[in-house]
């Protein structure tokens, strides 16, 4: 009877290992895939941010590149300068009439576009006045937009900004993420595109199309993932910070111009 009893309690006690052990792994097969699929909704989210953050992006610019030199029909402009302008690793400064280059620390590209201000080029304001890129009334003759990317003072996350005539000077963000902007530019019967810093003053007239490109910037970092990316330039680069990047590109054909001298 004592013999009996030991062994039910020894198969008993070997029963209870093993539904033990079997219960860990499951439990352990339950947390990676968990994991698993985590990770793979956590990336299939940041690439879509990336993809919208880009859409949009390319959207504005797009928009007001196709404006650039607009003139209604019988319309003669009030000044004879270009109606569009572009900076290389910088952005427009100065005067809409004759503007400069300024460094950016971003290494984006910047753009300046003017056009005729009235309230059918234009998203008009509720009095029916002409408005710049943020939506500003501006008072003058032309539209000119200016849009580049830099890092926020405030957030220091990178975004794609815009400084309107409406209120010249002060720009503001526009899209969240956007790293730098690298912009090419295709004068008439050219073979190639060209940087900003390759067109003479005196050419600007002669910009046909415009090639865009955005680089998004995640927004999670991960030091010890270290992916890579191909930015605007076509260079493999690996992420010092871990967050995800990817370029996106457009070519915009301007529907105004080119000018005539």
């Amino acid at each position: 009877m004592t013999t009996s009893r030991k062994t039910q309690r020894g198969h008993t006690l070997l029963e209870l290992s093993i539904s033990a052990a079997l219960g860990i792994l499951l439990v352990m097969a339950i947390i990676s895939l968990y994991r698993g699929q985590r990770l793979a909704y956590d990336r299939a989210t940041e690439s879509a941010r990336l993809r919208e953050a880009a859409s949009n992006a390319l959207d504005l610019i797009a928009q007001q590149v196709q404006m650039a030199r607009f003139e209604p029909a019988g319309h003669e402009a009030s000044d004879m300068s270009t109606g569009l302008f572009g900076c290389s690793a910088g952005r427009p400064v100065g005067s809409d009439i004759a503007p400069t280059c300024e460094t950016l620390s971003s290494r984006s590209d910047g753009i300046l576009i003017r056009y005729t201000a009235d309230s059918i080029s234009t998203w008009p304001s509720s009095s029916g006045s002409p408005t710049d890129c943020l939506g500003q009334i501006s008072a003058g003759a032309r539209i000119t937009n200016r849009y580049y990317a830099k890092a926020s003072s405030s957030t220091v996350e990178p975004e794609l900004y815009c400084e309107g005539s409406g209120k010249t000077g002060t720009g503001q963000p526009m899209v969240e993420g956007i790293e730098r902007l690298r912009i090419g530019y295709w004068l008439q019967d050219a073979p190639v595109s060209v940087d900003a810093a390759a067109i003479s003053k005196d050419r600007w007239p002669f910009v046909t199309a415009v090639d865009v490109c955005v680089l998004v910037r995640g927004d999670t970092p991960n030091a010890a993932a270290r992916p890579r990316y191909t930015d605007c330039d076509g260079v493999s680069t690996v992420s010092a910070d871990g967050r995800v990047r990817q370029a996106f590109r457009r070519r915009i054909a301007l529907r105004n111009g080119p000018e005539p001298l």
